[in-house]
């Protein structure tokens, strides 16, 4: 493991550490309810990438940074739209969640692009 304390990794961790709570808190809430089609999909979604926030923390990786930075960003979007379509009836915005799901990908696809970019470039 790399140890490393600047800032964009600290908030990096803070995010995974919310979004890994918010995926619990949302899976249980989404266990109460009598239709929990939008808590549970925030659910999964947090669950699946609060880890991920870890991995990429975890290692050197080119455009770690931007890639923690859109799936925090998409997973926020997502997750928000999600609750509010819960527990208001209305979306956050018009296509909020596809906006924050296309982030998800683009932060993936980031991953992946830094994955192959030399240590000694960009």
């Amino acid at each position: 493991m790399i140890e490393r304390n600047s800032l964009g990794d600290r908030l990096t961790l803070a995010a995974a550490g919310l979004i890994g709570l918010a995926g619990v808190a949302l899976s249980a809430a989404a266990a109460h309810m009598p239709d929990p089609r939008f808590l549970a999909q925030a659910g999964l979604l947090c669950l699946a990438h609060g880890p991920a926030l870890l991995a990429i923390r975890g290692f050197p990786l080119r455009l770690g940074r931007l890639a923690a930075a859109l799936m925090t960003l998409g997973v926020f979007l997502f997750t928000a739209d999600m609750l509010m379509r819960e527990f208001a009836g209305t979306a956050l915005f018009p296509r909020a969640a596809p906006t924050g799901g296309t982030m998800i990908m683009a932060g993936w696809l980031t991953v992946f692009a830094g994955a192959l970019i030399p240590r000694g470039s960009a």
